[in-house]
């Protein structure tokens, strides 16, 4: 009896000293880029793993690239609902998937809880610094002077950064040879091996080759210039009336529980309004922004009712998936 009073009492005095230790380790949490890693995206959803694990929420970010991010949203889809597979989500992966492609593998509308958003910014066009045109204006100019002569690369035809260009030639009167890429980086690569003559991307997936001088930004798609390229013009400024942003936000699978949503968009929103991090992320071209789940889901409906249209329009072909 003696001997099993001490035992009980040694594992009380042992749970009490090192409770946290005694529980089992919280799952890890899992953000599924659906772009190659080392892109814009990639260095941003790092950027916030990083916090989120300081702040006590284990974050690993797994590259799922290629499809429009079909590969990565259907790995999501069919994950456990728990809150802890996560997709880094866009316009491609909730909206214009679902005009591109005949058969999708998941439902956007029916498959995910929407989490929050985490950040924006605005699409642009980057080209070589041997090209004959240094901005928008003269680059359309020599298109029209040279059709075919231009190979434009983008993260994936589903893409805003691929949509955006390809309106934006519709609606000036001529046309690029479009080369797409799963995600920023290998497009990018082939610009500055000179496979590509431009490149609809992110500033973030092209500042640091825009600052060493190896690659020039043509034009910016808003309605200001951006403080990371302050010489690069809009389009608007050089007569072309488009604004095209780039948003990103966390889905989850639709049967994960409401209170693991909203714990993980609490953090999260914690996270991307802390000064440091804002410095941070603005330094790589990115714009943070959140909200709640419930505006999320608003901001998504609004934005399949503003590009859907115009992607249905074009009457580009249907993709396999």
């Amino acid at each position: 009896m003696i001997k099993r009073l001490f035992i009980g009492g040694l594992l009380l005095a042992l749970g009490t000293a090192f409770g946290p230790l005694a529980h089992a380790a919280d799952p890890v949490t899992r953000f599924v880029v659906p772009f190659a890693a080392g892109g814009g995206t990639d260095q941003y959803v790092r950027l916030l793993a990083a916090e989120l694990s300081k702040k006590g929420i284990q974050v690993i970010v797994e590259n799922k690239p290629g499809a429009s991010g079909i590969i990565a949203a259907d790995y999501v889809a069919k994950a456990r609902p728990d809150g802890h597979t996560v997709l880094v989500s866009s316009m491609g992966t909730l909206a214009t998937n679902t005009v591109m492609y005949d058969k999708l593998p998941y439902n956007p509308a029916k498959d995910f809880a929407s989490v929050t958003q985490i950040a924006y910014q605005p699409s642009v066009i980057v080209g070589r610094m041997d090209l004959p045109y240094k901005n928008i204006k003269e680059m359309v100019e020599y298109a029209k002077k040279n059709p075919g002569k231009i190979n434009r690369g983008s993260p994936g035809a589903t893409i805003l950064t691929n949509l955006a260009p390809l309106k934006f030639e519709r609606d000036a009167g001529f046309s690029t040879t479009h080369v797409p890429f799963n995600g920023d980086t290998p497009g990018i690569q082939a610009l500055l091996g000179n496979t590509i003559d431009i490149q609809g991307t992110s500033i973030t997936g092209s500042l640091q080759h825009v600052k060493a001088g190896k690659l020039r930004v043509l034009g910016v798609m808003d309605s200001k210039r951006l403080p990371q390229v302050p010489d690069a013009p809009t389009f608007k400024e050089q007569g072309f009336d488009i604004e095209a942003l780039l948003w990103y936000c966390l889905s989850v699978p639709s049967a994960t529980p409401k209170d693991s949503i909203s714990k993980l968009s609490k953090a999260v929103n914690e996270v991307i309004a802390e000064p440091d991090f804002v410095q941070r992320a603005q330094a790589i071209g990115m714009e943070p922004r959140g909200s709640t789940p419930e505006q999320m889901d608003k901001f998504i409906r609004s934005e399949f009712d503003r590009w859907v249209p115009v992607l249905q329009s074009l009457n580009l072909p249907k993709q396999d998936s």
